[in-house]
């Protein structure tokens, strides 16, 4: 199984200030910029980290909100690609539903794969429905536009004979030449972020690899469920490799240690840790604790090739963040090769 780290790079110093929405409507006045740059390089330094611990990097992007700072998810990963040298590094990731450039997106995600010298995972999303309204997108046809966006991005990335001329529903190029082409062959592997069976039977049709979040005990079995059907039925590959689940981790010395840790994470979204292990929404304890918890986790869905881990978020200092993923990657990060469908 592959570990990813994930942050979201939240900038926590507005939240005391923040009355009805942590989303899309904040001032950017409650953003101090001497502040952010520390928040930056703090998150940096732990992102590069993982390349010493054996443990993967993803990040994300949103937009005009104090819980995640990273507004465009390949600034950090064009930083990290140039920092690390052994992670492979998904950005989960791009709202090309919401952009108005595609082709933009695969010039990024195919230098961010040469200078990685081929580490690159992509990631494309739908957005979030609170961010259609500043992107000036219309709803009724963002998965049109998600759709035709991916298969224009793909296009670019793997034709190598000189331009090409894309007349779609929503894009118009006249002439298209992605320079450079990416390391990997045909291009990067691709990730989606999924939350229902629906969605997932898309991605499974065109072999994309599914990240599943908040979907815990109850709803991520039919979403996993419906994805491998799909591409037995279409004569895909049916591996845990196209299957990831993404959870908060807290490890500790102790019991309460890594209860403490995870309960700071989820500070922001005012959710307890204990609540949150028994919906499966987060796994913390001792390294036995998590590793029991996966294993249990794991066997119940089925078994899944890629654990997203927020290894930080909320409160969760520095030097915390450091502990909590140093002990993950020498206690649990070994015993999961244990794991098996």
């Amino acid at each position: 199984m592959k570990v990813w780290h994930f942050s979201e790079m939240a900038y926590h110093p507005a939240w005391p200030e923040l009355r009805d929405s942590y989303r899309v409507v904040i001032p950017n006045r409650l953003f101090d910029p001497k502040i952010g740059a520390d928040l930056y390089h703090r998150h940096l330094d732990e992102w590069a980290l993982c390349d010493e611990l054996g443990i993967n990097i993803m990040t994300n992007e949103h937009h005009a909100t104090a819980t995640c700072a990273d507004s465009v998810c390949t600034i950090p990963m064009a930083i990290l690609a140039r920092e690390t040298k052994h992670v492979r590094l998904l950005a989960l990731g791009m709202p090309i539903g919401n952009r108005n450039d595609p082709i933009r997106v695969a010039e990024e995600y195919s230098m961010l794969d040469v200078i990685s010298r081929g580490r690159i995972e992509m990631g494309f999303v739908k957005g979030v429905p609170f961010e259609i309204s500043p992107a000036n997108t219309n709803p009724a046809d963002l998965m049109e536009r998600f759709w035709e966006a991916h298969d224009l991005i793909l296009k670019a990335m793997t034709t190598h004979d000189g331009p090409f001329n894309w007349e779609g529903t929503h894009f118009h190029y006249r002439s298209v030449n992605v320079w450079p082409r990416p390391w990997q062959e045909p291009h990067p592997p691709v990730w989606m972020p999924v939350g229902s069976p629906g969605s997932a039977v898309e991605a499974a049709e065109r072999g994309m690899t599914i990240g599943v979040l908040n979907t815990g005990w109850v709803r991520t079995p039919p979403i996993f469920e419906a994805y491998r059907k799909r591409a037995a039925e279409v004569d895909r590959p049916v591996t845990p490799e196209r299957l990831a689940y993404m959870a908060l981790i807290g490890v500790g010395n102790t019991r309460e240690e890594g209860q403490r840790r995870a309960d700071q994470i989820l500070d922001y979204s005012r959710t307890s840790g204990i609540v949150a292990i028994d919906a499966g929404l987060s796994f913390a304890g001792t390294p036995d604790d998590v590793f029991d918890q996966l294993r249990a986790f794991y066997e119940h869905v089925g078994g899944f090739g890629h654990l997203l881990m927020m290894g930080q978020g909320g409160l969760l200092s520095h030097e915390e963040t450091v502990a909590n993923l140093t002990l993950f990657s020498k206690a649990v990060l070994p015993r999961l090769d244990e794991l098996h469908a």
